[in-house]
């Protein structure tokens, strides 16, 4: 074999060496993750090796070695009916009873983020990152992309949330969570103004709880950051339609009682224009017996125009022209 042909081949072998070396012993992390690197050798452990923070350019982190990429930014968990606004969970409402036993739908934001202290992630990877969640038909890590992330946040940190809508909610009745509801218990006009109030009460009670009771959950501080925005409670379908018909009952009471009201004015306006009416004709008679030639002044005043003669019994008439 020629010296050329030799040169050739370990030029080609450093190349691929030096490949193999790169793609495969080298990390790299983009802006919104951060990587948590587990070695991964014939001859390692599957220990954590390092944490690689956000946008760090090539590292070298061991051949075979793992990557556990999770999201470094703050995260959003929409729970909603409306598939327009819902994040890769679905349409994900939560349904939760009141204290009157009504379930109401809440629909809402959560704001979060993944604690980035190396130690903290590397408590979170050895816990949460080596165990698989349901996505579907599928097992996903929690570290597997946006899908294995929501599988992991569903099954882990939902059932938190649930329970703290759950306890705010249900110390309040129905009505006041939704003031329409009081149609339901036969009130003329709901209180909207309690009605806001309580939303805002809910939010505060669930911002003050969460945070703390996410993390006894998950055994450690690895979510922080916790902000809840409560947009609406909704009610199910056949609650809303009975508190339409009620309102619609309560409607027609209303309009009847007002068409009563105008019928008792009316009747007693024609009642006061009749006695009025009396009063005159009694004044009317009183001023002809004191004046009886007023009454042949009156009748000639009453003649239509055009009449010229007007003489009942006088067979010479009387010349009305003057009237």
């Amino acid at each position: 074999m020629s010296r050329l042909s030799i040169g050739v081949i370990l030029a080609a072998l450093t190349g691929l060496i030096a490949l193999i070396t790169y793609t495969t012993g080298f990390t790299s992390t983009d802006a919104g993750v951060v990587a948590v690197i587990r070695d991964g050798g014939p001859l390692d452990e599957s220990g954590i090796r390092q944490v690689l923070n956000p946008a760090t350019g090539p590292t070298w982190t061991g051949f075979w070695s793992t990557a556990h990429t999770y999201p470094a930014q703050q995260r959003i968990y929409t729970i909603t009916s409306d598939a327009k606004r819902a994040t890769t969970l679905g349409v994900d409402e939560v349904i939760v009873p009141s204290g009157d036993g009504v379930n109401v739908g809440v629909e809402g934001t959560f704001y979060f983020t993944l604690n980035l202290d190396h130690e903290t992630l590397k408590a979170f990877d050895d816990r949460y990152g080596t165990r698989t969640y349901i996505a579907g038909d599928d097992m996903l890590y929690a570290w597997d992309g946006d899908e294995g992330w929501s599988a992991f946040f569903g099954q882990a940190v939902r059932p938190v949330i649930y329970n703290a809508l759950r306890v705010q909610i249900g110390a309040l009745r129905c009505e006041e969570l939704v003031p329409t509801c009081a149609f339901l218990n036969g009130a003329d006009t709901p209180e909207p103004s309690t009605g806001l109030a309580n939303l805002a009460r809910v939010q505060s009670g669930v911002n003050a709880s969460l945070e703390r009771e996410i993390q006894a959950m998950l055994g450690g501080p690895y979510l922080t950051g916790f902000r809840f925005n409560l947009v609406r409670i909704t009610l199910p379908a056949e609650v809303q339609q009975s508190i339409t018909t009620a309102q619609g009952a309560q409607a027609g009471i209303r309009e009847a009682e007002a068409r009563a009201e105008r019928s008792e004015i009316d009747g007693r306006a024609l009642v006061t224009s009749a006695e009025a009416e009396a009063d005159a004709n009694r004044a009317r008679q009183k001023g002809y017996e004191a004046c009886p030639a007023c009454v042949e002044i009156d009748k000639i005043r009453a003649l239509p125009d055009g009449i010229t003669v007007y003489a009942p019994g006088n067979p010479e008439g009387v010349n009305a022209t003057g009237k």
